[in-house]
């Protein structure tokens, strides 16, 4: 897994509810983890081919298969440091970092800050626009290689993308490293409880790769 990089110095988890969360969930699917010794399964934009996600994280299927729910949480990491859940390691075999450095401490999201997603901004205007090129990028790649998938997509779609805009405000946008315009922007909120975060991905945008 590539070095990790900075997301921010403090960030305040807002302590949002989502208030048609279970709307949206119901119902979901668990998608299954993978037996122990598979390879780990990394999520990339299918347009700009970035890193998103991987399957070390809790996944649901919600909004009837449409979108994946990528549950995290909050982390606070020393500069530098490498998540232990992706190498395998076991941080407190390690023993205590060495007195007198003067480390920077990086708190934010895991899902966030494992796989280098980076924030943007939109107003509800600008991401309506956004979302429709997006959402008629996918429908090309659908009707060249998924072509029965078409219209089952872009009627969950356009239900989807309703729920989006009545819970604008709740949202954080993230996209990928690279920062492709044109790609994925990927959605957090927090559950009910106000301290977990979960991030929304349309399902038919990402494609997997095992390593």
């Amino acid at each position: 897994m590539s070095q990790i990089i900075q997301f921010r110095n403090h960030i305040e988890a807002p302590l949002r509810l989502h208030r048609a969360h279970t709307e949206l969930r119901a119902p979901a699917a668990v998608v299954p983890p993978l037996p122990p010794s598979t390879a780990m399964i990394i999520y990339r934009d299918l347009i700009s081919h970035g890193e998103m996600f991987s399957d070390i994280y809790k996944i649901w299927e919600i909004a009837n298969g449409l979108c994946l729910e990528v549950e995290g949480k909050m982390v606070s990491r020393t500069e530098g440091t490498i998540d232990d859940s992706l190498i395998g390691g076991n941080a407190s075999a390690e023993g205590p970092e060495g007195e007198g450095t003067h480390a920077t401490v990086i708190t934010g999201v895991d899902i966030v800050i494992n796989h280098h997603l980076q924030e943007t901004s939109f107003t509800k205007e600008s991401y309506k626009k956004y979302i429709k090129v997006y959402m008629k990028s996918i429908k090309g790649r659908l009707e060249e290689q998924k072509p029965n998938r078409v219209k089952s997509f872009m009627t969950g779609a356009t239900e989807q993308i309703k729920h989006i805009l009545a819970n604008f405000n709740n949202y954080q946008f993230f996209i990928g490293k690279n920062m492709n315009p044109d790609g994925m922007v990927a959605l957090l909120d927090f559950h009910e409880d106000g301290v977990t975060p979960y991030v929304i991905f349309f399902k038919d945008g990402l494609e997997m790769e095992k390593c």
